[in-house]
């Protein structure tokens, strides 16, 4: 009764070390811990999901259909820490039944603070997605989903895209359906495919949680859940992190048996069918427009910007950065312009959070620190140093700079 359209985020940010007022080097990123993380979730979560996944792929000749994005960021780590699981990823590229979407290249949250910087990282993934995967991406996801009306106009501007993830918000939707093809105020180009959260975060967020009345939920009654669109809808979109499956919700939860036999579950459907994003563009149609005024995303409860942004700390830090851009891409040093880029990811603003949440503790996953204090301290610290190394080769070279660079006070508003 519907089609299936599954969607998984691949990244894992360059983490820093813990860097002090004492500290003078360049060096601001913890290769022992990136290493050792990348190989982890590798061994955890790509390397099986991926074989799983190509072997269902073999098995229903093409008709079980999936897309990822993977970050520029992650795409370099593999290709140096885990030649193998990147391997796997273009394994599943050449079967053709798998779609690779563009978004920035360093997971950033550039879209909100400066539309050249975003349009440079969307550019340079998508040179990515080509080198290693032979396709130009027709769909664009933002990062971590942000989206409001202002992204299909500068996507527009940019070019060369069909449709836009976004986040179905209940308090956008109102009483529509996530599981149709929506479109924006001012576009009736793009088009906006709406993820299903509570499908979705049946498997990312509960499919191990004990206490949940559904569980455990096996590959027939989520099939069941699926079917149960019944023509109420054309698309349920299923939208998730990657590490869903083995690292989140580990082997012994079951994930990957329930993902094993979804598909012989969901093919017991006559009409059912698996598509790629791409393809729900060009199969669907239209119903309606979806005006989100005020930004979004797939984050915490909330779908707002405040997992990033929700305090003094996270908004000094990220402005202070952008604040740098002019300065850093002043010195037309590669190695400057490459560390501040990978500071934009989002992460670094993640561990900053202090709010209260009813997610779980997805806010400590990963995190290189203790507290949000010692994140906030250590970011701050490194955004110093990399000031005085502008400052310094821009001295040399006697390049005019003004230091005051106007950025906006009200958060998440594009420059």
């Amino acid at each position: 009764m519907a089609s299936v359209c599954f969607y998984f985020q691949v990244h894992q940010p360059y983490r820093t070390r813990s860097y002090t007022i004492f500290d003078a080097d360049g060096n601001y990123f913890d290769e022992a811990k990136n290493e050792q993380v990348c190989l982890k979730v590798a061994e955890k979560c790509y390397l099986p999901a991926n074989l799983l996944l190509f072997d269902l792929i073999k098995q229903y000749k093409g008709r079980f259909r999936i897309s990822y994005s993977i970050t520029g960021v992650l795409l370099e780590q593999l290709e140096l820490y885990a030649p193998q699981a990147l391997a796997s990823f273009q394994q599943l590229a050449a079967t053709g039944c798998v779609e690779f979407l563009a978004e920035t290249y360093y997971h950033s949250l550039s879209f909100l603070y400066s539309p050249d910087e975003f349009a440079e990282q969307i550019r340079a993934h998508t040179q990515a997605i080509q080198k290693y995967f032979g396709q130009q991406p027709r769909v664009f996801r933002n990062t971590e989903l942000i989206y409001d009306n202002r992204l299909p106009e500068v996507i527009e501007r940019i070019g060369g895209f069909d449709a836009i993830l976004a986040e179905g918000a209940d308090h956008i939707l109102g009483y529509r359906s996530p599981n149709f093809i929506y479109h924006p105020p001012n576009s009736k180009a793009l088009k906006l495919l709406l993820k299903n959260y509570r499908l979705s975060d049946d498997i990312a967020f509960r499919f191990s949680n004990r206490s949940w009345n559904q569980w455990p939920v096996k590959a027939d009654k989520y099939a069941n859940w699926i079917s149960a669109v019944n023509g109420c809808g054309y698309v349920v979109n299923l939208f998730m992190d990657y590490e869903t499956f083995g690292e989140h919700h580990w082997k012994d939860t079951g994930i990957f048996d329930f993902l094993r036999h979804l598909p012989e579950e969901i093919f017991k459907h006559p009409d059912n069918d698996f598509k790629t994003p791409s393809e729900v563009v060009d199969a669907y149609h239209s119903v309606g427009v979806f005006d989100a005024p005020h930004t979004i995303s797939w984050a915490d409860i909330e779908r707002d910007l405040s997992a990033w942004l929700g305090n003094p700390m996270q908004q000094n830090a990220v402005t202070e950065l952008y604040k740098l851009e002019e300065k850093v891409k002043a010195t037309n040093d590669p190695d400057i312009i490459e560390d501040w880029r990978r500071l934009q990811g989002s992460d670094h603003f993640y561990y900053m959070c202090t709010k209260y949440f009813a997610d779980g503790d997805v806010h400590k996953y990963f995190n290189p620190y203790d507290s949000p204090y010692d994140a906030y301290i250590s970011f701050m610290n490194i955004l110093d140093n990399l000031s005085t190394r502008c400052s310094q080769i821009l001295t040399q070279k006697k390049v005019p700079f003004a230091s005051a660079i106007s950025v906006p006070e009200e958060r998440g508003q594009p420059v």
